[in-house]
């Protein structure tokens, strides 16, 4: 884990975050690298969206600081600076695709020609040119979930959260959204994504591996696989589940 906030898109402390009386986000610290792609990687409940969702400023925490691109999460200096893709599309479904990406253009102070180029440009980047006078509602589940993502691109955010932005879609437009993910980090873009899907880790630059709200990771692709003697992520992270019980049974 990084040691301090330089360089760091997102600096967590001690964020503690309920659900009810279950403390989802028990105490959790992380510093997220700037200009990469960072993996949050979990099985279901792991608490992946909680944390994403106090990242983009949505979530009600009990105690900690999330501080994102050096301002306080939910700052509405971070409202063109940060784009937010949930697990559910959250577009009008009574709207053409191309008047979705217009409007959250607009949202995010795009006008005239530069609006009109960025509509076009992230049209052709999830692929949906062809569909681009279509109503939403007519679209297949995975065709409303590539809108939702290019409502939040259209603006090319400095940040881009992504909570499962791959999940329904072919392997095809997986692998060409994932090389649009890369493109974008090296342009100096930060992204998180999150996935339940480990053999998406190898395209990440940064993992951060949670369990139960818990980080039982906070690594390279590389260095988890020499970490836990492995070949493959699946593999790594059930390790890390089994030496994590181990200890908690050792210290009981």
């Amino acid at each position: 884990m990084m040691n301090n906030a330089e360089g760091s898109a997102v600096v967590i402390a001690g964020l503690r975050v309920l659900r009810g009386r279950h403390l989802v986000l028990p105490d959790l610290s992380l510093h997220l690298p700037a200009g990469q792609v960072v993996g949050l990687l979990g099985p279901s409940g792991s608490g992946k969206t909680t944390l994403m969702r106090a990242i983009v400023g949505v979530q009600v925490i009990e105690g900690g600081t999330v501080t994102v691109l050096g301002h306080p999460a939910g700052s509405a200096s971070l409202r063109r600076e940060v784009g937010y893709v949930t697990q559910s599309p959250s577009v009008y479904g009574d709207l053409s695709v191309r008047d979705n990406i217009r409007y959250f253009g607009r949202v995010v102070g795009l006008t005239g020609a530069a609006l009109t180029e960025a509509v076009d440009r992230t049209l052709v980047e999830v692929d949906l040119t062809r569909h681009a006078d279509q109503l939403v509602q007519d679209l297949s589940g995975g065709q409303e979930s590539r809108v939702s993502l290019a409502a939040a691109l259209v603006g090319r955010p400095t940040l881009l959260v992504l909570d499962e932005p791959t999940v329904g879609l072919d392997p095809v437009l997986r692998r060409d959204l994932w090389a649009l993910f890369r493109r974008l980090a090296d342009a100096g873009h930060s992204l998180i994504v999150s996935s339940h899907v480990m053999d998406e880790a190898s395209r990440c630059d940064r993992l951060v591996l949670l369990r139960e709200g818990v980080v039982l990771a906070d690594l390279t692709p590389d260095e988890l696989l020499a970490r836990t003697h492995t070949t493959d992520p699946d593999a790594a992270f059930l390790a890390l589940v089994d030496a994590a019980q181990r200890s908690q049974e050792a210290a009981s």
